[in-house]
């Protein structure tokens, strides 16, 4: 199947959109797209895998719950172990950022 990770996103995204590409048994590719979004202040992932993120195009900061961030722009990428806290704590508002998350054990 043939797709274009840039495409079909909806000119109004009232919500995070997160989208799954693939999966299999320990490992899940999904798209994320955001706009202006961030993670629930009240709130932190803890995720059992591992995740890999890139970003695409347009902006974020991600995080941590040591007090640590990284912003990251098109062609950026981190690796967040499995069980570290994080948020997404700003995405830009003027423009669409699209991520690709790899999550695996």
């Amino acid at each position: 199947m043939i797709g274009n990770l840039l495409e079909g996103i909806p000119d109004l995204l009232p919500e995070e959109r997160f989208e799954e590409l693939a999966s299999a048994e320990s490992v899940t590719v999904e798209r994320i797209v955001s706009w202006g979004h961030t993670s629930p202040e009240t709130g932190w992932y803890d995720q059992p895998r591992h995740e890999w993120v890139l970003v695409l195009q347009g902006r974020g900061v991600v995080a941590f719950e040591e007090d640590e961030e990284v912003t990251l722009g098109p062609g950026d990428h981190l690796l967040i172990p499995a069980h570290r806290r994080h948020r997404v704590a700003w995405t830009a508002p003027d423009e669409v950022t699209v991520w690709l998350a790899v999550h695996y054990d």
